[in-house]
């Protein structure tokens, strides 16, 4: 069933601001089990507010906002025509229905007009995530509006807690220059990853980027990368970089409900606590009780038969330097392909982590023969790397 008189327009903030965020805490993400909600901090467009183009759509019925949808497009790579291998994509994000009004055709009404937007801007493919166990959200795209299921990442996710890892001695860690990133992105990624930023030099220079990190056995040397193209270089046989993105100054989060196993691991900490009253569980488990931030990993590539070793180094770094930062981070995230080996390397919870997570795509241009190719493409699980765009998380 149908709203009558439901109007859909863009976000104004001057008469929309306090509502959508009314209806934002009132509309949990993620699996019903452990629900999290988004702070976000009086600035209802935050996470789509760096992206190069962007768009906020609000459903209106008499008084009130009863669901909102946003959108961003940009330029990346994607090995879906061979022809060739770039294209503009258009992300659907933030669609929210409020709970009472749900099953009357917000959401594929918000959906379907973000889309007018995006052909309006010549987007050639629009995307989405969401959880694989979502059914009501992958039943609206899948079997509503048309989408496919394209690829299923995994999400890592490791808390922070205040006692250090401890570095392997034999790895050295550098950050590097902003152009040295970016040379090495766009050598190493660039026309190799799935959903690569043709403005990645605008993403490494955000001011929420903290920066790249290269980690590379001590005593051997690393060259001069980002002089130019065929600029000489030398770098190790085995190598890892990342770069982190400051999240938590964009939005917090907030867990709604937990889970059984949230449930036990919290007896199980109070009976270590009991048993053992000179070990301070909270120097190991974060408290999760108010609203927290946390790093986003990035473009994590390695390179070599020891660069696993090199990626787990850097990510237990990034977690010493979020410990330190005083600033409310709880967690550190990442999202890697789901059949990308890095997520081996990768410290998680897996009590946190989602271990497939699910893209769908849908063509807007010529799209019966695209369909036909995203249809053969997908009969493979894909093993490229997928480069998640720190913008949009």
């Amino acid at each position: 069933m149908k709203l009558k008189n439901l109007i859909v327009r863009c976000y104004t903030e001057e008469i929309d601001k306090a509502r959508v965020e009314d209806l934002e805490r009132r509309c949990g993400v993620g699996p019903a089990d452990h629900a999290f909600f988004t702070d976000t901090m009086g600035d209802p467009i935050c996470r789509i507010r760096n992206s190069p183009m962007y768009n906020m759509l609000v459903a209106e019925f008499g008084n009130e906002i009863v669901g909102v949808i946003q959108g961003t497009i940009k330029v990346v790579t994607i090995h879906i025509n061979p022809s060739k291998d770039s294209a503009k994509v258009g992300y659907i994000l933030g669609l929210r229905v409020s709970p009472p009004h749900r099953h009357n055709g917000i959401g594929s009404t918000l959906v379907r007009h973000l889309e007018q937007w995006f052909v309006a801007n010549h987007v050639d493919f629009a995307y989405m995530a969401t959880e694989k166990d979502n059914q009501p959200s992958v039943h609206l795209f899948t079997e509503k509006l048309g989408f496919i299921k394209f690829t299923t990442p995994t999400i890592l996710v490791h808390p922070i807690h205040k006692i250090p890892f401890q570095l392997p001695s034999w790895i050295e860690i550098s950050k590097l220059k902003i152009e040295q990133a970016e040379f090495l992105y766009k050598k190493f990624m660039g026309s190799s990853a799935e959903f690569f930023p043709s403005d990645i030099d605008k993403v490494l220079r955000n001011k929420l980027s903290l920066g790249t990190w290269v980690a590379y056995p001590k005593g051997e040397s690393w060259g001069e990368y980002g002089g130019g193209e065929g600029a000489p270089a030398v770098v190790p046989e085995s190598w890892a970089m990342l770069s982190v993105w400051n999240s938590g100054e964009v939005f917090k989060l907030r867990i709604g409900k937990q889970t059984v196993s949230c449930f036990v691991h919290e007896m199980y900490t109070r009976l270590v606590e009991r048993l053992f009253p000179w070990f301070k569980s909270g120097e190991v488990f974060p408290d999760f009780s108010d609203p927290f931030g946390f790093y986003f990993m990035y473009g994590v590539h390695r390179e070599g038969p020891r660069s696993g070793n090199m990626v787990q180094a850097l990510c237990k770094f990034v977690h010493n330097m979020a410990s330190k930062s005083g600033g409310g981070c709880r967690v550190i995230v990442t999202e890697v392909g789901g059949g990308d080996e890095l997520r081996h390397h990768i410290p998680h919870w897996k009590l946190l982590s989602c271990p497939e997570d699910l893209w769908c795509i849908k063509p807007l241009k010529d799209e019966e023969r695209e369909i036909a190719r995203l249809h053969e493409m997908t009969k493979i699980p894909s093993t490229r790397a997928l480069f998640v765009d720190p913008r949009e998380v």
